[in-house]
């Protein structure tokens, strides 16, 4: 019985969710299922079994065991030491990522920790094949050398893009879970690859708050290297300054219209600022700017518009990821207390308001 037509895009549609979140996701540790346990088990008594045969292959003609004779021994000995140091690595890898990479805590650091083992792993199967098709190493390490120069000017740009990979690792301008703007790009990170990065778009075109617009990005690793990146996730300060405005008449009472809009910003995040704040003034104290003045609760400010009415400006220290959440509240809440003086707060009247 054929399937419905729409059934089947239905099931298109969930496998190409389930590769795309397979691409992007970021394994976490956690306890295996026992069809888990016993499939590991299976790769490993696999890989172990490989290692023996491959090893006793070896063994074999290295005693000449086997009646064979030629060019072709030298290349089948090789053939197999090639194999078993292959899958000595590969068995190494999935051992580390069962016992090391577990005892990493911070989800970041073990997710970088396998990409980088990953790489290495790759770098030396890739030797190991060179050795074993090469016979005379002067002339495989001339070839090597021609054969990069050539690849060099060709994949220029996908070597700049894996320096670029080395570079985020060590110098750190983001990481996983950050939230950056990096030329036209701002979004979450959720994958660093070895050539492009991945975010979560927050805000885009269709959108004018910071809510995640539902598009995923990817740039070329190489775009960090001549492009500011602004990280407003940065570990030992993760937190922005942010504003709400308000339009006022000349005729409003301004230290009232302060009084309630400070008060609402120190109800909701009074105490958490001055924390903040706190930390922040301590790593300013270790850098040359010392004559910074970053107040440790909510400040109130004026401007005279261009227009016929006041701009009071509340500035406060929040999260970059609760940034609308927090500002929705606080201006509903200082809208009503505002409204509750109309003869002492009064708004701008009209369509300009």
């Amino acid at each position: 019985m054929e399937t419905p037509q729409p059934h089947k895009q239905a099931l298109t549609e969930e496998r190409a969710i389930q590769r795309s979140l397979k691409q992007i996701s970021v394994p976490k540790e956690a306890r295996e299922p026992k069809s888990g346990t016993n499939r590991i088990t299976v790769t490993l008594m696999i890989y172990i079994a490989l290692i023996v045969a491959l090893g006793t292959g070896y063994l074999a003609l290295k005693l000449h065991f086997f009646p064979i004779s030629g060019i072709s021994v030298p290349f089948l000995q090789r053939s197999l030491m090639g194999g078993l140091l292959g899958v000595a690595l590969l068995l190494a890898e999935k051992l580390a990522r069962m016992f090391l990479f577990s005892r990493v805590e911070d989800d970041v650091s073990r997710y970088n920790l396998k990409r980088l083992v990953h790489f290495f792993i790759l770098l030396l199967l890739t030797i190991i094949v060179f050795s074993t098709l090469l016979v005379d190493w002067t002339t495989g390490l001339i070839s090597v050398g021609i054969l990069s120069i050539i690849l060099g000017l060709a994949l220029q740009a996908p070597l700049s893009n894996l320096y670029a990979w080395f570079y985020i690792l060590i110098q750190h301008p983001y990481q996983i879970g950050d939230r950056i703007k990096i030329g036209e790009c701002s979004g979450d990170v959720i994958e660093v690859g070895y050539f492009d990065t991945t975010l979560w778009e927050f805000g885009g075109e269709y959108l004018s708050s910071d809510h995640p617009s539902g598009r995923t990005i990817r740039f070329p690793n190489s775009l960090v290297l001549n492009t500011p990146v602004f990280n407003y996730s940065w570990p030992l300060f993760p937190y922005i300054w942010n504003e709400i405005k308000f339009y006022i008449a000349y005729e409003s009472d301004l230290e009232l219209v302060a009084q309630i809009m400070t008060d609402v910003a120190r109800e909701k995040i009074g105490d958490q600022m001055r924390q903040q704040v706190s930390i922040y003034r301590k790593l300013l104290a270790k850098t040359p700017v010392d004559e910074l003045n970053v107040h440790e609760e909510p400040i109130v400010f004026f401007r005279a518009h261009e227009n016929t009415w006041i701009e009071a400006v509340v500035r406060y220290l929040v999260h970059p990821k609760q940034t609308g959440r927090i500002k929705t509240e606080m201006i509903k809440i200082m809208l009503a207390r505002l409204n509750e003086q109309p003869d002492r707060v009064k708004f701008p009247t009209s369509n300009t308001r």
